[in-house]
């Protein structure tokens, strides 16, 4: 049930917040991150917190985690004003906090993740592991989050919607009274997403209070009790439950209406046929392999879900991993590439699903991220010109809306939807015949998210070939001209016009062979 307010119903008596940030302001390196932010949140309630990339989200919540301290103002805990030095100190209040990008350890069991740092031990004096009962406490705490897997398998194995189900689950085992979940779905399925959403609401039934953080606006109207809204490091208001819809949500993260898209149009069907695939084979796929064409200037969507061999597709396209046989055609031409550079070299470029791990060099700056791919046309006799590579970072901040104070910054601290614009940008100077997005949009807010959809259509207006491979199926129900959906590794069915619609996408994705045009 909603919170309904800020007095007990019951009793008549003022509610107390369980943990409330008041007045706080954060700065780094003279950047003001939050400025005077107040925030309550009451037992049972499940407050969504949104905001574009940089509106100081992740700031304030690392704040309420204990893993900054403030500059100024104060966190309290039931009415009491507490210092929280270090993550510790805000466990031992029962916050927890799970972080949107994974923090688990390929290399060991479920259950060694769940118990890290708090195992459990025999009685006696040689204090062994006693696995069984951490395997059998485990299989409960999977149970809790929907995941039905061995807690004796190790994490590395896992695919990503799963890792992210285990990252809460440990979150839960530690019997956090207050949970603060930094973008949980941005990995999961649209099943896997429903399923968190039905546990967020058992642990508010049961008193347990959750603050969400999200991108994915549809949810946080499932799920929230109450929205509040950050944009430039301030509050920017506030919604009740009667309040919350997507326009609402969209106009006070961004302060102002976003520009309504229509549907993609017809593409040309004289179009030149870019990319051709007979009977392609990669590991993850089926035995009889994947057909389908992509043509110049059209946007071709790709939906399935967790697991249906939509990346490792890509990759093999990308020469991340070997074709297992059949036949693929680059502009009539055969194509396999045995590496990502025979892939550059050709035009086929990925920008790839994890961005921070695969698409960009965290450590190095905007510049150096963009000239990477592109050092034989801003070198000459193996000297990188400056000149050249300083118009490049310009031409290419300013073309896609970088937010940034200059080309140096790192590009680890750049939102998540700028550093997305980044990987876009160095391949855009590499100029691109076909262009391969897996999950574009994922961990960006609603402002840049439009940006994007809008470079690329522009792209396709130009003739670049683009599969688009998503979890979101408003984008892509929005953007493409076609869909195929992938189911377990085979080409369940294509979609086309006004065939493509959520059911249809739905019914094809789940295995089906059926589907109802519309």
């Amino acid at each position: 049930m909603p919170v309904s307010g800020t007095s007990n119903v019951a009793s008549g008596t003022p509610l107390v917040p369980v943990l409330e940030a008041f007045d706080i302001s954060k700065q780094f390196y003279g950047i003001k991150a939050l400025s005077n932010v107040a925030v309550q949140i009451y037992q049972g309630e499940v407050l969504a917190i949104i905001g574009e990339n940089g509106a100081g989200k992740s700031t304030l919540m690392k704040v309420l985690a204990g893993v900054h301290q403030p500059d100024s103002g104060q966190v309290r805990i039931n009415g009491a004003a507490v210092n929280l030095y270090c993550p510790s100190d805000a466990m031992k209040y029962g916050i927890s906090l799970i972080h949107q990008e994974l923090n688990l350890a390929d290399n060991l069991t479920i259950a060694d993740n769940l118990f890290l740092g708090r195992e459990l031990l025999w009685a006696g004096p040689l204090k062994l592991l006693d696995r069984q009962a951490m395997l059998k406490l485990g299989a409960k705490f999977l149970a809790r989050v929907g995941l039905n897997v061995d807690p004796s398998v190790l994490v590395g194995s896992l695919p990503p919607g799963q890792k992210q189900l285990v990252e809460i689950a440990r979150s839960l085992s530690l019997n956090g009274r207050i949970l603060i979940m930094d973008e949980p779905t941005s990995s999961l399925s649209q099943k896997e997403s429903g399923q968190l959403v039905e546990v967020i609401k058992e642990l508010s039934s049961e008193g347990v209070s959750v603050v969400y953080i999200s991108h994915r606006l549809g949810e946080v109207k499932r799920v929230a009790h109450r929205v509040v809204g950050l944009r430039d490091g301030k509050n920017a208001g506030t919604l009740t439950t009667h309040e919350i819809t997507h326009d609402s949500m969209v106009k006070m993260m961004v302060g102002r209406d976003l520009e309504k898209f229509s549907k993609p149009l017809a593409l040309d069907q004289s179009s030149q046929v870019r990319l051709e695939l007979k009977q392609f084979k990669f590991l993850g796929g089926t035995s009889s392999g994947v057909s389908f064409q992509l043509k110049a200037g059209e946007i071709l969507g790709m939906a399935g879900l967790v697991g249906a061999g939509r990346t490792e597709l890509a990759e093999t396209l990308f020469g991340i991993r070997p074709c297992q046989g059949g036949q693929a055609f680059l502009d009539g031409k055969s194509f396999l590439p045995g590496s990502p550079v025979d892939a550059i070299i050709a035009g086929l470029l990925l920008v790839p699903e994890d961005r921070r791990h695969h698409g960009l060099i965290l450590l190095q700056s905007i510049k150096h991220n963009l000239s990477l791919p592109n050092l034989k046309t801003l070198s000459k006799f193996f000297v990188v010109d400056p000149f050249k590579e300083a118009k490049l970072s310009a031409d290419s901040i300013a073309r896609l809306g970088i937010k940034t104070t200059n080309a140096n910054k790192l590009a680890g601290l750049l939102s998540g939807g700028n550093q997305q614009k980044v990987v876009l940008a160095k391949w855009l100077a590499v100029g691109p015949k076909v262009l391969i997005l897996d999950e574009p949009t994922r961990g960006v807010d609603v402002g840049a998210k439009a940006e994007i959809y809008e470079l690329i259509r522009h792209l396709a207006s130009l003739g670049v070939a683009i599969l688009m491979i998503s979890s979101d199926m408003e984008e892509v129900i929005r953007l493409s001209q076609r869909v195929l959906v992938l189911h377990e590794g085979n080409l369940q069915g294509e979609l086309s016009g006004n065939d493509i619609n959520e059911e249809s996408v739905m019914l094809l994705a789940t295995g089906s062979k059926e589907v109802n045009a519309k």
